[in-house]
């Protein structure tokens, strides 16, 4: 990559407006452009500029069906980049809540939500760290499912795809939480089957996820996970 690619990436980054199209877009789910312009605050001519931009760069994916404009991140690589982004800008002091509903808002932000497409906060802390206890994923080199964490997947019914380069495990560091949590393909499709199973349900219109009572006895039964540690 020549110096001025990466200078044109960053600049796609380096403006508020869309910092948040790309914060929203973490969820995993594609927004329209109204939705988008609404989150930021912005006006819907404001925000179909930004937008062009960002798929132009490679950075967001456009698709159309009628009438209507949707976009999501690019792919798993730019969901890593902004996540990576956000816990290298997030400020050694956080700044207090402005109200209760931010407060509450940031705590179910920080108990469990979603990172792209795989589980991310304290949620998808205890986790991953439950799968390292009990064998299935090693951090000593790197993430990696073992032979045991393979057959715990498929002993779940939940098919590991690997499609192009993405790796089977990725440790992805958690900005709330400051330690890895499990990504790649393995994360995104324990995520996939949490939400598809009732495991986990999305909770107001940020990322946030919660655990359902079926969620805590499934997560006890197969990692051993007190349901007290998901609350």
């Amino acid at each position: 990559m020549a110096a001025s690619d990466l200078a044109a990436l960053a600049a796609l980054f380096a403006d508020e407006t869309r910092a948040a199209f790309l914060l929203a877009l973490l969820d995993g789910r594609a927004w329209t452009a109204g939705e988008l312009a609404r989150h930021a605050g912005v006006a819907p001519s404001t925000a179909s500029e930004h937008l062009g931009k960002l798929v132009s760069g490679g950075v967001l994916a456009e698709e159309r069906q009628g009438r209507h404009r949707y976009v999501r991140l690019a792919d798993p690589v730019i969901a890593h980049l902004v996540e990576d982004l956000a816990v290298r800008s997030e400020p050694a002091v956080a700044a207090p809540p402005r109200s209760l509903r931010a407060a509450n808002a940031g705590r179910a932000m920080a108990r469990g939500r979603t990172c792209y497409d795989h589980l991310a906060g304290r949620l998808g802390i205890v986790v991953t760290e439950a799968m390292t206890a009990r064998g299935l994923l090693r951090q000593d080199t790197g993430f990696a499912l073992t032979d045991r964490g393979l057959a715990w997947f498929d002993d779940l019914g939940v098919p590991l795809v690997r499609r192009g380069r993405r790796p089977a495990a990725r440790g992805c560091l958690d900005w709330t939480e400051r330690k890895p949590h499990l990504a790649g393909v393995a994360g995104a499709a324990l995520c996939r089957h949490a939400l598809d199973t009732g495991w986990c349900v999305r909770i107001g219109s940020e990322r946030a996820v919660k655990v359902t009572e079926q969620g805590e006895s499934a997560l006890y039964a197969s990692l051993g996970i007190a349901p007290a540690a998901l609350r």
